[in-house]
Protein backbone atom coordinates (compact mmCIF):
# COMPACT_ATOMS: atom_id res chain seq x y z
CA UNK A 1 0.00 0.00 0.00
CA UNK A 2 1.25 3.79 -0.76
CA UNK A 3 -0.19 5.74 1.34
CA UNK A 4 1.18 9.28 0.16
CA UNK A 5 1.01 8.21 -3.44
CA UNK A 6 4.00 9.25 -4.66
CA UNK A 7 3.62 12.43 -3.00
CA UNK A 8 5.48 11.95 0.65
CA UNK A 9 8.59 10.78 1.99
CA UNK A 10 10.23 8.35 2.62
CA UNK A 11 10.14 9.01 6.38
CA UNK A 12 6.58 8.84 6.25
CA UNK A 13 6.41 5.60 4.42
CA UNK A 14 9.15 3.65 6.61
CA UNK A 15 6.90 5.76 9.72
CA UNK A 16 3.53 3.83 8.44
CA UNK A 17 5.19 0.67 8.06
CA UNK A 18 6.38 0.40 11.48
CA UNK A 19 2.50 1.10 12.63
CA UNK A 20 1.07 -1.53 10.02
CA UNK A 21 3.94 -4.02 11.71
CA UNK A 22 2.28 -4.09 14.93
CA UNK A 23 -0.44 -6.33 13.55
CA UNK A 24 1.75 -9.40 13.66
CA UNK A 25 1.09 -9.36 17.61
CA UNK A 26 -2.58 -9.40 17.42
CA UNK A 27 -4.56 -12.55 18.47
CA UNK A 28 -6.29 -12.61 15.27
CA UNK A 29 -4.97 -12.19 11.36
CA UNK A 30 -5.77 -8.65 10.00
CA UNK A 31 -6.17 -8.86 6.34
CA UNK A 32 -5.04 -12.42 5.43
CA UNK A 33 -3.42 -13.11 2.03
CA UNK A 34 -6.44 -15.20 0.72
CA UNK A 35 -8.48 -12.01 0.84
CA UNK A 36 -9.54 -10.19 -2.52
CA UNK A 37 -7.06 -7.27 -2.91
CA UNK A 38 -9.68 -4.33 -1.94
CA UNK A 39 -10.41 -6.06 1.04
CA UNK A 40 -6.65 -6.19 2.25
CA UNK A 41 -6.20 -2.54 1.48
CA UNK A 42 -9.65 -1.48 3.31
CA UNK A 43 -8.78 -4.02 6.38
CA UNK A 44 -5.27 -2.54 6.65
CA UNK A 45 -6.21 1.18 6.00
CA UNK A 46 -9.06 0.41 9.15
CA UNK A 47 -6.07 -1.09 11.14
CA UNK A 48 -3.62 1.71 10.52
CA UNK A 49 -6.25 3.86 12.24
CA UNK A 50 -7.28 2.02 14.71
CA UNK A 51 -3.68 1.32 15.99
CA UNK A 52 -2.48 5.10 15.19
CA UNK A 53 -5.47 5.83 17.82
CA UNK A 54 -4.72 3.73 20.52
CA UNK A 55 -0.97 4.10 20.35
CA UNK A 56 -1.80 8.07 20.65
CA UNK A 57 -3.95 7.15 23.86
CA UNK A 58 -1.60 4.31 24.87
CA UNK A 59 1.80 7.06 24.84
CA UNK A 60 3.09 4.19 22.23
CA UNK A 61 4.21 6.61 19.10
CA UNK A 62 7.43 6.41 18.06
CA UNK A 63 10.09 8.99 19.73
CA UNK A 64 10.86 12.54 18.05
CA UNK A 65 7.01 13.41 17.41
CA UNK A 66 7.11 13.00 13.73
CA UNK A 67 3.17 12.63 14.71
CA UNK A 68 2.97 15.68 16.62
CA UNK A 69 4.10 17.37 13.19
CA UNK A 70 1.97 15.22 10.46
CA UNK A 71 -1.04 16.22 12.66
CA UNK A 72 0.00 19.88 12.77
CA UNK A 73 1.29 20.62 16.08
CA UNK A 74 4.65 20.99 17.60
CA UNK A 75 6.69 18.22 18.28
CA UNK A 76 6.57 18.13 21.90
CA UNK A 77 2.80 18.26 21.54
CA UNK A 78 2.91 14.40 21.49
CA UNK A 79 3.11 13.98 24.85
CA UNK A 80 -0.12 15.65 25.39
CA UNK A 81 -2.49 12.71 24.86
CA UNK A 82 -5.99 14.51 24.60
CA UNK A 83 -4.20 17.51 22.33
CA UNK A 84 -3.05 14.32 19.97
CA UNK A 85 -6.31 13.50 20.04
CA UNK A 86 -8.16 16.35 19.19
CA UNK A 87 -5.43 17.11 16.44
CA UNK A 88 -6.04 13.60 15.21
CA UNK A 89 -9.86 13.98 14.77
CA UNK A 90 -9.63 17.29 13.06
CA UNK A 91 -7.89 15.12 10.40
CA UNK A 92 -10.11 12.49 10.52
CA UNK A 93 -13.12 15.20 9.57
CA UNK A 94 -10.80 16.04 6.25
CA UNK A 95 -10.97 12.34 5.38
CA UNK A 96 -15.24 12.93 5.22
CA UNK A 97 -14.14 16.19 3.19
CA UNK A 98 -14.07 18.99 5.37
CA UNK A 99 -12.88 22.44 3.85
CA UNK A 100 -9.50 22.86 4.59
CA UNK A 101 -7.87 20.48 2.37
CA UNK A 102 -6.90 16.97 2.42
CA UNK A 103 -5.50 14.16 5.45
CA UNK A 104 -2.38 15.31 6.93
CA UNK A 105 -1.36 11.78 8.63
CA UNK A 106 -0.13 9.58 5.85
CA UNK A 107 -2.41 7.09 7.45
CA UNK A 108 -5.43 9.09 7.51
CA UNK A 109 -4.68 9.59 3.71
CA UNK A 110 -4.83 6.30 2.28
CA UNK A 111 -8.19 5.85 4.44
CA UNK A 112 -9.84 8.18 1.78
CA UNK A 113 -9.61 5.94 -0.44
CA UNK A 114 -11.34 3.08 1.42
CA UNK A 115 -13.96 5.96 2.81
CA UNK A 116 -15.40 6.74 -0.41
CA UNK A 117 -14.90 3.10 -2.17
CA UNK A 118 -17.35 1.61 0.66
CA UNK A 119 -19.19 4.68 1.95
CA UNK A 120 -18.03 4.19 5.27
CA UNK A 121 -19.50 6.90 7.88
CA UNK A 122 -17.46 8.97 10.07
CA UNK A 123 -19.40 7.33 13.19
CA UNK A 124 -17.03 4.13 14.23
CA UNK A 125 -14.39 5.88 13.71
CA UNK A 126 -15.19 8.78 15.83
CA UNK A 127 -15.93 5.84 18.94
CA UNK A 128 -12.29 4.90 18.53
CA UNK A 129 -11.38 8.24 19.04
CA UNK A 130 -13.69 8.58 22.33
CA UNK A 131 -12.58 5.05 23.35
CA UNK A 132 -9.23 6.57 24.02
CA UNK A 133 -10.81 9.74 24.69
CA UNK A 134 -12.36 8.06 28.25
CA UNK A 135 -8.80 6.44 28.57
CA UNK A 136 -7.21 9.61 29.83
CA UNK A 137 -9.99 9.87 32.01
CA UNK A 138 -10.86 6.61 33.33
CA UNK A 139 -8.38 4.40 34.95
CA UNK A 140 -10.99 2.00 36.93
CA UNK A 141 -14.18 0.45 36.18
CA UNK A 142 -16.91 -0.26 38.84
CA UNK A 143 -18.86 -2.88 36.84
CA UNK A 144 -19.16 -5.32 33.99
CA UNK A 145 -21.45 -3.36 32.64
CA UNK A 146 -19.27 -0.13 32.60
CA UNK A 147 -16.75 -2.42 30.85
CA UNK A 148 -19.25 -3.52 28.26
CA UNK A 149 -19.88 0.39 27.32
CA UNK A 150 -16.27 0.77 27.21
CA UNK A 151 -16.23 -1.68 24.38
CA UNK A 152 -18.81 -0.12 22.73
CA UNK A 153 -16.55 2.14 21.86
CA UNK A 154 -13.06 0.69 21.89
CA UNK A 155 -13.78 -2.45 19.66
CA UNK A 156 -17.42 -2.83 18.57
CA UNK A 157 -16.32 -0.10 15.95
CA UNK A 158 -13.83 -1.93 14.25
CA UNK A 159 -16.26 -5.76 13.75
CA UNK A 160 -18.83 -3.17 11.95
CA UNK A 161 -16.50 -1.60 10.11
CA UNK A 162 -15.26 -5.17 8.29
CA UNK A 163 -19.07 -5.97 7.90
CA UNK A 164 -19.50 -2.45 5.99
CA UNK A 165 -15.89 -2.99 4.05
CA UNK A 166 -17.18 -6.55 2.98
CA UNK A 167 -20.75 -5.37 2.36
CA UNK A 168 -22.65 -7.94 4.63
CA UNK A 169 -23.74 -4.92 7.30
CA UNK A 170 -27.12 -6.33 8.85
CA UNK A 171 -28.81 -6.07 12.36
CA UNK A 172 -28.39 -8.92 13.07
CA UNK A 173 -24.91 -9.64 11.71
CA UNK A 174 -23.70 -6.32 14.03
CA UNK A 175 -25.46 -7.90 16.87
CA UNK A 176 -23.59 -10.35 16.64
CA UNK A 177 -20.35 -8.65 15.68
CA UNK A 178 -20.24 -6.98 18.73
CA UNK A 179 -20.47 -9.82 21.05
CA UNK A 180 -17.33 -11.11 19.39
CA UNK A 181 -15.71 -7.64 19.34
CA UNK A 182 -16.26 -7.14 23.28
CA UNK A 183 -15.00 -10.38 23.50
CA UNK A 184 -11.51 -9.91 21.82
CA UNK A 185 -11.28 -6.95 23.84
CA UNK A 186 -12.57 -8.19 27.10
CA UNK A 187 -9.48 -11.32 25.97
CA UNK A 188 -6.80 -8.46 25.83
CA UNK A 189 -7.43 -6.89 28.66
CA UNK A 190 -7.22 -10.27 30.63
CA UNK A 191 -3.91 -10.98 28.52
CA UNK A 192 -2.33 -7.08 29.38
CA UNK A 193 -3.14 -6.97 33.33
CA UNK A 194 0.69 -6.29 34.16
CA UNK A 195 0.81 -3.84 31.07
CA UNK A 196 -2.01 -2.11 31.77
CA UNK A 197 -1.58 -1.87 35.60
CA UNK A 198 1.74 -0.07 34.38
CA UNK A 199 -0.02 2.95 32.50
CA UNK A 200 -2.33 2.84 35.86
CA UNK A 201 -5.28 1.51 34.27
CA UNK A 202 -7.36 -1.51 35.54
CA UNK A 203 -9.72 -3.20 32.97
CA UNK A 204 -10.61 -5.82 35.82
CA UNK A 205 -14.05 -4.61 37.30
CA UNK A 206 -13.53 -3.73 40.87
CA UNK A 207 -16.92 -5.69 41.77
CA UNK A 208 -15.35 -8.50 40.62
CA UNK A 209 -11.87 -7.61 42.23
CA UNK A 210 -13.85 -7.72 45.20
CA UNK A 211 -15.88 -11.10 45.04
CA UNK A 212 -12.57 -12.54 43.80
CA UNK A 213 -10.58 -10.87 47.25
CA UNK A 214 -8.33 -9.52 44.55
CA UNK A 215 -6.74 -5.96 45.41
CA UNK A 216 -4.27 -3.82 43.60
CA UNK A 217 -1.35 -4.55 44.84
CA UNK A 218 -1.98 -8.49 44.24
CA UNK A 219 -2.37 -7.45 40.36
CA UNK A 220 1.27 -5.84 41.30
CA UNK A 221 3.17 -8.96 42.04
CA UNK A 222 5.21 -10.98 39.85
CA UNK A 223 2.83 -13.56 39.29
CA UNK A 224 -0.63 -14.39 40.22
CA UNK A 225 -1.97 -16.00 43.64
CA UNK A 226 -5.03 -18.14 43.90
CA UNK A 227 -7.22 -15.10 44.17
CA UNK A 228 -6.07 -13.53 41.20
CA UNK A 229 -5.84 -16.99 39.54
CA UNK A 230 -9.81 -17.29 39.92
CA UNK A 231 -10.48 -13.27 39.06
CA UNK A 232 -8.91 -14.27 35.13
CA UNK A 233 -10.72 -17.65 35.15
CA UNK A 234 -13.63 -15.90 35.53
CA UNK A 235 -13.30 -12.77 33.23
CA UNK A 236 -11.95 -15.53 30.56
CA UNK A 237 -14.67 -17.33 30.79
CA UNK A 238 -17.44 -14.66 30.31
CA UNK A 239 -14.94 -13.39 27.19
CA UNK A 240 -15.71 -17.28 25.85
CA UNK A 241 -19.02 -16.81 26.17
CA UNK A 242 -19.60 -13.77 24.29
CA UNK A 243 -17.23 -15.64 21.55
CA UNK A 244 -19.77 -18.80 21.73
CA UNK A 245 -22.58 -15.90 21.05
CA UNK A 246 -20.88 -14.70 18.01
CA UNK A 247 -20.31 -17.86 16.37
CA UNK A 248 -23.39 -18.09 14.31
CA UNK A 249 -21.90 -14.56 12.57
CA UNK A 250 -19.34 -16.88 10.89
CA UNK A 251 -22.26 -19.66 9.61
CA UNK A 252 -24.10 -16.30 8.11
CA UNK A 253 -21.38 -15.52 5.21
CA UNK A 254 -19.93 -17.63 2.76
CA UNK A 255 -16.38 -17.82 0.77
CA UNK A 256 -13.57 -16.14 2.32
CA UNK A 257 -15.58 -13.97 4.69
CA UNK A 258 -16.57 -16.95 6.41
CA UNK A 259 -12.68 -17.82 7.00
CA UNK A 260 -11.66 -14.51 7.89
CA UNK A 261 -14.48 -14.48 10.24
CA UNK A 262 -13.32 -17.66 11.92
CA UNK A 263 -9.95 -16.29 11.98
CA UNK A 264 -11.37 -14.11 14.58
CA UNK A 265 -13.32 -15.86 16.53
CA UNK A 266 -10.84 -18.17 16.67
CA UNK A 267 -7.69 -15.49 17.51
CA UNK A 268 -9.96 -15.06 20.45
CA UNK A 269 -10.54 -19.12 21.54
CA UNK A 270 -6.72 -19.52 20.76
CA UNK A 271 -5.89 -16.90 23.29
CA UNK A 272 -8.05 -17.68 25.62
CA UNK A 273 -6.93 -21.35 25.61
CA UNK A 274 -3.11 -19.80 25.86
CA UNK A 275 -4.45 -18.28 29.00
CA UNK A 276 -5.85 -21.50 30.99
CA UNK A 277 -2.56 -22.90 29.21
CA UNK A 278 -0.62 -20.89 31.83
CA UNK A 279 -2.66 -21.53 34.90
CA UNK A 280 -4.41 -18.10 34.79
CA UNK A 281 -1.61 -16.33 35.81
CA UNK A 282 -1.04 -13.39 33.36
CA UNK A 283 0.95 -11.67 35.78
CA UNK A 284 4.63 -12.43 34.18
CA UNK A 285 3.23 -11.23 30.74
CA UNK A 286 0.48 -11.99 28.17
CA UNK A 287 0.19 -15.93 27.18
CA UNK A 288 0.16 -15.90 23.49
CA UNK A 289 -1.28 -18.50 21.56
CA UNK A 290 0.77 -20.50 18.95
CA UNK A 291 -0.24 -20.61 15.20
CA UNK A 292 -0.50 -24.15 15.26
CA UNK A 293 -2.72 -23.11 18.38
CA UNK A 294 -4.65 -20.99 16.32
CA UNK A 295 -5.41 -22.42 12.90
CA UNK A 296 -6.98 -25.89 15.43
CA UNK A 297 -9.40 -23.11 16.58
CA UNK A 298 -10.07 -21.74 13.25
CA UNK A 299 -11.07 -25.07 12.23
CA UNK A 300 -12.71 -26.02 15.10
CA UNK A 301 -15.02 -22.68 14.70
CA UNK A 302 -15.55 -23.61 11.13
CA UNK A 303 -17.07 -27.42 12.02
CA UNK A 304 -19.63 -25.97 14.42
CA UNK A 305 -20.52 -22.53 13.26
CA UNK A 306 -23.91 -22.91 11.65
CA UNK A 307 -24.64 -22.16 8.33
CA UNK A 308 -27.45 -19.74 6.80
CA UNK A 309 -28.72 -20.34 3.53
Amino acid sequence: MNPGHGTRPLSDTVHVSATLDKATAENFPVAPAFLPRAWRDGLTAVYGYARLVDDIGDGDLAPGGHDAVLLGLEPEAVDDRLAMLDAFETDLLRVFGSADGPPRHPLLLALQSVVRAHGLTPEPFLGLIEANRQDQRVTRYETYADLVAYCELSANPVGRLVLSLTGTSTPERIRLSDSVCTALQIVEHVQDVAEDLGRDRIYLPAEDMRRFHVSEADLAAPSAGASVRALVAFESERARALLNEGVPLVGSVHGRLRLLLAGFVGGGRAALRAVTAAGFDVLPGPPKSTKSGLLREVAAVLRTAPRKR
